[in-house]
């Protein structure tokens, strides 16, 4: 489904007149169906792959290769931006400890069109929209509210409910438990291994290894740049 080949992204820090490579020379591959763990201390660059994956960031050397459903093998580094927004809408998604929404649009409105971006009707989109509120613990009396007025777990709580509810082909995980309560991570595992049965492929950064138990089929850590199987 996907393979990382040799990439490598720096940074360069104007005022000080310095580049700082983030990484340099990953190597990782996941096939479909699967859960790749990514492990490493803080400041590692763990999410420096995953927005290379997503295309936020562009890194100088290498490839990223993803097979697309609707036009096969595409190198993510390559394709134009309207190819990357197309699967970003229909296949590829995204949850990290942060939510970056457009103003003025209530919660129940920004997961339902995260589905008519798929293709869903109206009326199928929005009751999907709802189960899904309704299973992060999203109270209803704030569904025609705007996101800038909820609490940092509860913005956290939407954007997992936002990218899980589409069941993309593929889903980057950044870290999407770092404040949660135990109740809401159980609920982001049960989400999780269900979108895994039914075929997603995933790649997760979790500083809670508990919470990865059973779940992944392979763990890249960034001490050694090594991928290794779980049994």
């Amino acid at each position: 489904m996907l393979s990382v080949e040799n990439i490598t992204k720096s940074f360069t820090i104007h005022h000080l007149d310095q580049t700082r490579k983030a990484i340099g020379e990953i190597n990782l591959h996941v096939n479909k169906g699967e859960f790749l763990g990514i492990v490493g201390r803080s400041g590692s660059g763990k999410s420096t792959i995953l927005k290379s994956i997503y295309g936020t960031y562009m890194p100088e050397e290498g490839a990223i290769m993803y097979h697309s459903k609707e036009n096969g093998p595409v190198n993510i580094l390559e394709i134009n931006d309207y190819e990357l927004i197309r699967l970003r809408k229909t296949e590829i998604g995204y949850v990290s400890q942060f939510l970056k929404v457009m103003p003025r649009t209530t919660s129940l409105e920004l997961v339902t069109e995260s589905l008519l971006e798929m293709g869903e009707s109206k009326e199928h989109a929005l009751e999907k929209a709802k189960d899904a509120l309704r299973h992060y613990d999203i109270p209803e009396s704030l569904w025609d509210n705007y996101p800038n007025t909820f609490s940092g777990g509860e913005k956290l709580r939407l954007n997992i409910a936002r990218a899980t509810v589409k069941a993309p082909r593929l889903l980057l995980l950044d870290e999407p438990t770092a404040s949660l309560d135990n109740d809401s991570k159980l609920k982001v595992r049960e989400a999780i291994a269900r979108l895994k049965a039914d075929g997603t492929t995933l790649i997760g950064i979790f500083h809670d290894l508990e919470f990865m138990d059973g779940l992944c089929d392979s763990v890249f850590d960034m001490s050694d740049k090594a991928l290794r199987y779980v049994q």
